[in-house]
């Protein structure tokens, strides 16, 4: 699994904090080795979804460090609700979590 995903609730808002592991390679970085650019890796898209309907969805370029890290705040979820997070690369790679928000 290349994703850790923390939920939180406070005050009527739950906070989502997701780690996805991931080389985020520009194609513009060499090999310190061998002096060849490192092909493109990166992750496109990440969404969510809360019970199956879509709440937070974004496009991401290169410009993102390894391991990414989002942090973002959701409003109308509940505990017991079911959180799907999701993401898509640009080679085609896809991962996702299920979590129960808490």
């Amino acid at each position: 699994m290349s994703i850790k995903i923390r939920t939180r609730i406070e005050n009527g808002i739950t906070t989502v904090s997701a780690m996805i592991r991931h080389p985020m390679e520009t194609g513009r970085r060499q090999d310190p080795e061998t002096g060849e650019v490192i092909p493109i890796h990166h992750i496109r898209e990440v969404n969510c979804e809360v019970n199956g309907e879509t709440v937070m969805h974004a496009i991401v370029g290169t410009g993102i460090s390894k391991n990414p890290f989002f942090s973002f705040h959701l409003h109308d979820v509940k505990a017991g609700d079911i959180l799907t997070l999701t993401w898509l690369d640009n080679l085609g790679n896809t991962d996702s979590i299920k979590t129960i928000i808490k």
